[in-house]
């Protein structure tokens, strides 16, 4: 691939939130049967896929999408296209419109799938690879978390926030990037990347982060949680109350465990000065 032409924009950072994951349902004989032709061992059906917080576009940013599948699912290479999901999109009612990248499968085991974004060529940024753990089976940290899954159907999201960073972008792709925060649904295409997946920070021409809807080409996420939205401002304060949890608790356990070395000291002195007596 050619250089990009122009230079780089510098002293500027510029982050898109995105998700990827898996969403797995065992079949039923009520709102899930298994389709015609699936294997009978097939236990579930299953996707996997990339895009963005709240279904906005990250088509503007992110051209290609390589999933590799295990390798005894036939064709276990799946390339997905922007430009030919757009045309597609452009021919179906906004219901039957594909958000993202998926691929939709049937199986019935798990496995690792490997990831790989490309992204604008305006970008000069050579592919990422992402890795995730197809999940079938309700799964936690506990078995609360575990039964949550279990009530909803069986239904099993693994599901990671990510946000990509663009780190001092060419000219050309600044513009993408920063072609104006919009309504979302409304039209639009382009694409990029930058290196590394950091949390810095810079909004597009026109977002506004105390707003209350998502934009799209912003780095805005919802408020609050919603059906089918699992991220959002209030899942990040959440997220910092368990690391100031975690944090305080290891520093309590440091502090004890400082005062057991102490009291072990002591106690190994005062046995050395015992022996030292009685030599």
């Amino acid at each position: 691939m050619a250089p990009p032409a122009g230079k780089r924009v510098k002293g500027v950072q510029i982050y898109r939130p995105f998700i990827y994951g898996t969403t797995a349902r065992p079949f039923n004989d009520t709102d899930n049967p298994r389709p015609a032709g699936v294997p009978a061992d097939h236990t579930h059906s299953w996707q996997v896929f990339v895009k963005g917080v709240d279904d906005t576009d990250i088509f503007y940013w992110l051209r290609r999408v390589q999933f590799k599948l295990h390798e005894s699912i036939p064709n276990h290479l799946r390339t997905l296209d922007a430009e030919t999901i757009i045309k597609e999109n452009n021919n179906s009612s906004n219901k039957q419109q594909q958000r993202g990248f998926v691929v939709n499968e049937t199986g019935w085991g798990e496995f690792e799938i490997t990831i790989r974004l490309y992204y604008d060529s305006k970008s000069g940024e050579k592919p990422q690879v992402l890795y995730h753990h197809l999940r079938l089976h309700p799964y936690g940290r506990t078995e609360a978390e575990k039964e949550a899954m279990r009530s909803n159907g069986g239904e099993v999201m693994a599901w990671i926030y990510e946000e990509q960073l663009f780190n001092e972008p060419f000219e050309d792709f600044y513009k993408i990037l920063t072609s104006g925060a919009r309504d979302k649904g409304a039209g639009g295409g382009g694409g990029g990347k930058g290196k590394g997946k950091g949390k810095g920070k810079g909004v597009a021409a026109g977002a506004t982060e105390v707003a209350s809807e998502v934009k799209e080409r912003s780095a805005m996420i919802p408020l609050t949680n919603k059906p089918g939205q699992p991220f959002s401002r209030d899942t990040e304060q959440l997220e910092i109350k368990r690391l100031k949890e975690a944090e305080d608790k290891v520093h309590e356990m440091v502090s004890e465990m400082n005062k057991a070395v102490k009291a072990k000291e002591l106690e190994l002195s005062a046995l050395r000065a015992a022996a030292a007596s009685n030599a």
